[in-house]
């Protein structure tokens, strides 16, 4: 008998695969093409077991497409930009280059051995010169067809990292990396016009049917429509150009609960009295040290500085607000300008409480409902209300119908106008670093900014840099930055901000259509690939990746990059759960928690006899050290037990728990499955038995379930399935012939979860060619007919019973044989029953 010898049996196989390019994606008319992309990874150095559970599902829909006669482009890069590299680099004395290059070598290392079904040939990393270079030529289109432009902005600024930050970059109120509390600044940025899309990504939405709906409703009130009342303020002793305060409100049913008016810091009122007002300028100062993201300022100490100026109601002109400078409105939301209405917004109640301001409901629950408020009263939109101020109507209204009575009411009076916008505002892309594509422009003191020309393409990063200093060592490079005019021949400088990663990760995609052109794409192949089929990836990623992606794709086809129909790139989106593990801990002299990896661990103690603190399982995090090395699972047990466990152990949208416990599972079970391939092999040819049929019968079932499970993506599902008929299989009396059948069945139906093990198995059997190009197996509909079939009985709702009848037994017969089941009897206890309901092939329901 031989053994299950998983290092042996695995770096034959892949050698196979690789000598004969079976996964190498080439154009092919004879075909029908599917596309699987997982979300590529940046390269920090070391995978984890969440790569795997991710780059495997996306293996068993390539494996299982590939099986089914689809030509499956599968490709592999690396998202490899972006300021980790450079916080390394200078930790460490070295290069962000040379860091981002060994770690992608020391990554690649680790997930070859996974036996992953990738086309290598056509991996990339975004720093390569030749993929940035040609993401600078669609930059130049983009800018060329106005999709891009430059503009003043306020931004999240980094004082360590010396940088812009993005929203999701900022952590209560911090710098991700360098944890400096983030401050608001303008400078000059490029963006692009995203916001000219709102409506149409918008709309595009509902046809992603095969999008979770909860992605879909967070890219949707990511995007933010809403339909509100424009309409502006006259000003009572304001600076001269200053008459007017423009206001967007969502709410103009509580006009009439005006309390105050409230502007931005950097609002251009504001910046006028900042001018000549020291008090005003270091108000406006002490804003701007707070950072830009929602969270932060919902969070953070609501601050109000009262300008002396007031303006007049629009419904009542001698009715005057105060108009204040507030820390919790921005700029680039709205008109920068709001009014408060205390009593239906928490942020502006806490603003009025702790400025003495006039709190004024606009409705309440009930006609009898007491107007004084403890808190802000906020209820749903669709909820009706008593609207003890409204504008026209019943006074019983819901929000949505006040407000349009409202802006009806406003547009009748000529007060303001109605009008729809969106939360979504232009992507900044500016980032003041090194470790970036280079924005390719220069700065002409005769001709202004000026593109580059193309054919100077690309605009490489200079390797000589110093990274010693905080700030962005373009500027101060010696030669990089100095250059000459495109349009002039003058002398000129060169663009030193670089852009946003994500932009590299916008239209990689793409690219992987035609990888090493000298274009960004080649329409015939992007034609023949777009779009990607399925797409894998995290949550995290659900709004601004997703998003910007599918505002590039439209880009792109704009500048003729893509062809039509692939404005939506993504046809099927799948978002999986994290993988988690126990935290092992102890403490320092001064009780502070000092981590240890799951390997030091045995029996809750480390080597030394020390006990340690087991915090529940959490999602792995080099900080907390409850990482599992895939390369040590793969070296005690084998890529496919890695595999096998990462898929077996729960819904793949849900989170899995490592444990040694589980490992050691899947490895015993594909070891009896070798070992069942072994017994088999080994049978006497001619041996005949007895349960052919029912075997073959179980062997359909299982061909049928599987299916339906990976097309499904219920990649558990369909192992319980496997383990099903496995032991379906070691207890079989059947012949020779029907084992052999059903093993070699039983390794197709693995072979995209446990690759290895099922061409070993494969081979053993003497089947033809490689298990990983052999036909998907086929179920025969008529094995899938049962002869008989097993229904539950319930009583009053409860499970009580089962009994096995033949499939085509008659209902009044199926009621008989319920009632005389002894379970039943003993339930019914001598009482009648009211009614039987028996759904046919599926449940009895007995009522008493």
């Amino acid at each position: 008998m031989t053994r299950y010898t998983p290092a042996e049996i695995e770096a034959r196989w892949q050698a196979a695969w690789s000598r004969d390019e079976v996964f190498k994606a080439v154009r092919s008319a004879d075909k029908p093409k599917y596309y699987v992309l997982e979300m590529f990874p940046y390269p920090s150095g070391r995978i984890h077991m969440g790569h795997v559970r991710n780059y495997t599902m996306g293996d068993v829909i390539a494996r299982y497409k590939l099986s089914t006669g689809h030509n499956v482009l599968h490709p592999m890069g690396w998202d490899a930009f972006g300021m980790p590299a450079e916080n390394a680099a200078m930790a460490i004395g070295g290069h962000p280059k040379d860091w981002t290059y060994d770690n992608i070598r020391d990554m690649r290392d680790q997930m070859k051995p996974l036996g992953l079904s990738i086309d290598w040939s056509r991996e990339f990393a975004t720093c390569d010169v030749a993929y940035y270079g040609q993401q600078q030529a669609l930059f130049l289109d983009f800018l060329e067809a106005g999709l891009v432009y430059r503009k003043n902005a306020v931004v999240n600024w980094d004082p360590v990292d010396m940088t812009v930050l993005a929203n999701e970059q900022v952590e209560q109120g911090r710098g991700w990396r360098s944890g400096a509390l983030v401050e608001r600044r303008e400078l000059t940025q490029w963006f692009f016009k995203i916001s000219d899309h709102s409506e149409e990504l918008l709309d595009a939405l509902d046809r992603l049917e095969n999008w979770p709906a909860k992605v879909r409703l967070m890219q949707e009130n990511w995007i933010g429509k809403s339909r509100g009342l424009q309409f502006a303020f006259s000003t009572i002793d304001a600076p001269d150009g200053h008459d007017r305060i423009e206001v967007y409100t969502t709410r103009p049913d509580t006009l009439l609960g005006a309390s105050f008016v409230g502007i931005s810091p950097d609002h251009p009122l504001a910046k006028v009295l900042e001018r000549d007002r020291e008090d005003v300028a270091a108000f406006c100062a002490e804003c701007r040290k707070g950072g830009t993201t929602e969270e932060a300022i919902e969070t953070a100490e609501k601050l109000g500085f009262d300008t002396g100026i007031r303006v007049r109601h629009p419904f009542d002109t001698a009715h005057e607000l105060p108009v204040y400078i507030a820390n919790f409105i921005l700029m680039d939301y709205g008109t920068g300008a709001i009014f408060g209405c205390p009593a239906h917004d928490q942020r502006d109640f806490e603003f009025a409480t702790k400025y003495g301001l006039p709190i004024i409901a606009t409705y309440l629950p009930s006609e009898d409902s007491d107007e004084t408020l403890s808190e802000a009263y906020v209820p749903a939109k669709t909820e009706k209300v008593y609207y003890n101020r409204g504008f026209a109507g019943e006074p019983h209204q819901t929000g949505l119908e006040g407000i349009d009575a409202a802006i009806d009411f406003c547009e009748a009076n000529g007060i303001g106008q109605g009008v729809t916008k969106y939360r979504l505002r232009d992507w900044g892309l500016s980032r003041q670093r090194y470790w970036g594509c280079p924005i390719p422009v220069v700065h002409c003191e005769a001709c202004g900014v000026v593109p580059e020309k193309k054919e100077n393409l690309p605009i490489e990063l200079p390797y000589d840099v110093d990274l010693s200093v905080p700030g962005n060592p373009l500027d101060r490079h010696p030669t990089w930055r100095d250059t000459t005019c495109p349009s002039c021949g003058k002398p000129a400088l060169r663009e030193t901000d670089t852009m946003d990663t994500f932009v590299d990760s916008s239209w990689y995609f793409a690219r992987f259509t035609a990888p090493h052109a000298d274009t960004p794409t080649v329409m015939e192949d992007a034609a023949y690939w777009m779009n990607v089929d399925q797409y894998i990836g995290g949550i995290e990623h659900a709004i601004l990746h997703l998003l910007y992606s599918r505002f590039f794709a439209r880009a792109m086809r704009i500048t003729g990059h893509l062809p039509q129909g692939t404005e939506e790139p993504f046809d099927a989106l799948f978002t999986q759960g994290m993988v988690t593990h126990e935290i092992y801990q102890t403490r320092d002299d001064r009780g502070r928690p000092v981590y240890h990896l799951p390997e030091e661990v045995t029996d809750g103690r480390l080597a030394d006899g020390t006990e340690v603190e087991i915090i529940p399982s959490a999602k792995m995090s080099k900080s907390k050290k409850n990482v599992v090395d895939p390369i040590n699972i793969i070296s005690a047990y084998g890529a496919d037990t890695a595999r096998w466990f990462v898929l077996s152990d729960s819904p793949p949208e849900r989170d899995v728990e490592w444990t040694a416990s589980g490992a050691e599972a899947a490895f015993k079970h594909l070891t009896r499955v070798w070992n069942l391939c072994d017994r088999i092999g080994a049978m006497d040819k001619s041996a005949q038995g007895t349960g052919d049929a029912e075997l073959l019968r179980a062997m359909h079932v299982c061909i049928h379930d599987v299916t339906m499970g990976i097309e499904s993506f219920g990649f558990n599902a369909a192992i319980a399935k496997l383990y099903a008929f496995t032991a379906t299989l070691q207890k079989s009396k059947a012949g020779y012939t029907a084992q052999r059948e059903a093993i070699m069945t039983l390794a197709q139906l693995m072979s995209p979860m446990t690759p290895h093990l099922a061409e070993d198995i494969w081979a053993h059997q003497g089947g033809d060619g490689l298990i990983t190009t052999a036909p998907w197996p086929k179920a025969d509909e008529a094995m899938l007919v049962s002869d008989t079939v097993t229904l539950p009985i319930q009583v009053n709702g409860k499970r009580r019973a089962e009994i096995t009848v033949p499939a085509d037994m008659p209902k009044e017969e199926v009621e008989k044989a319920a009632l005389a089941d002894q379970a039943v009897l003993r339930t019914l206890d001598g009482a009648e029953p009211k009614k039987i309901i028996v759904v046919p092939g599926r449940i009895v329901n007995v009522v008493v």
